[in-house]
């Protein structure tokens, strides 16, 4: 039985979405157990709306407190000890639950993870990781925010921790890694990216060199790294484009009668497109580099985005992607690979 620890109370929604995305959950994962973590008669109210009363496979464990979504991160983290949040990662360090999901503020999560949780041996910082389809399949980014300014040397870390999760999720035994530039050749990029791409050629990781921006979506690399900075501009400005283009397609086809009558027809073309690219089905970033596992779902998540990122959790406990981190890291320094 795995067992995940929801901040119910977390997002734009609250349990609005993650009561009902739990429930969901559990119809189509017999092996799962999930503790509500908030306030227990708002998660009451929102189980009895589903004539739920609760039992073995859905608990309530009461969180007083909320951290907004604005709130600081240094004052959830002083302040918020109650939080529904601290409380579902306590739960994780406990050994309560073995994976903890939050849509909650994404700078109050990192740092009480942190905090809480602390990072693996060998990582210096945790980075958010997160999957994105591609016209082959779906590549894995990292960093999306976490740290703006990285070292060489963090940047390989975040290579070793992608490849590992790749390995483990998706069965892949050599994952192709690629790091984002300006272009191609060797000559290209800043100091912080030409250090890195030496770093990598250098290391046991299946290296394929550098990749541009406009490979992200159209190449065939298995994870992507880049710093902070680079990826949450290019995730943002990826999510930007996506609802242009959802925006012009409806546009166009409420523009006159016959154009309303060429979109009944081509609705299943459409209804298909949307679901292969849709990013509910890609919800659920993990904060890796932690000793637990920690999910970030879209604080704007509805259920079913939600429940995917639920579906993440029970993907990485199942593969035990933290310590087989820890134990790739520890060989690789027993072999030098990394310092």
């Amino acid at each position: 039985m795995i067992t995940i620890a929801l901040d119910a109370m977390g997002g734009d929604h609250g349990v609005s979405v993650t009561v009902p995305a739990a429930l969901a959950t559990l119809k189509h994962q017999a092996a799962l157990k999930l503790v509500l973590v908030g306030q227990r008669e708002a998660i009451e109210t929102e189980l009895a709306r589903h004539r739920v009363t609760g039992g073995d496979r859905i608990v309530i464990h009461h969180a007083s407190e909320i951290v907004a979504m604005d709130e600081p991160p240094a004052q959830a983290l002083r302040n918020k000890k109650d939080s529904s949040m601290r409380v579902a990662i306590n739960l994780v360090k406990e050994g309560a639950a073995q994976a903890v999901v939050s849509a909650g503020n994404t700078g109050a999560l990192m740092a009480t993870a942190r905090f809480v949780l602390k990072t693996l041996p060998g990582i210096d910082r945790p980075a958010i990781v997160t999957t994105l389809p591609t016209m082959h399949d779906h590549v894995h980014v990292l960093d999306l925010g976490a740290n703006v300014d990285c070292t060489p040397e963090q940047l390989l870390q975040f290579a070793i921790m992608g490849s590992i999760l790749v390995a483990a999720v998706e069965g892949k035994s050599r994952p192709r890694v690629g790091l984002l530039n300006v272009g191609e050749e060797d000559i290209k990029g800043n100091d912080t990216v030409k250090k890195t791409h030496e770093l990598l050629r250098a290391s046991p990781l299946n290296y394929a060199g550098f990749v541009e921006g406009d490979e992200i979506y159209t190449g065939d690399m298995d994870v992507i790294v880049c710093d902070g900075f680079v990826g949450n501009i290019m995730l943002k400005t990826s999510e930007g484009l996506a609802r242009m283009i959802t925006h012009f397609i409806r546009q166009e086809f409420q523009r006159n009668l016959l154009t309303k009558l060429s979109a009944l027809v081509a609705l299943p073309v459409l209804q298909a497109f949307r679901k292969r690219v849709d990013p509910r089905r890609y919800n659920g970033a993990t904060l890796i580099g932690l000793t637990g596992t920690v999910i970030k779902s879209h604080g704007g998540a509805d259920v079913l985005a939600y429940e995917h990122a639920i579906l993440e959790a029970v993907a990485e406990v199942k593969n035990n992607v933290p310590a087989r981190i820890g134990q790739e890291l520890a060989a690789m320094a027993a072999r030098g690979a990394v310092a």
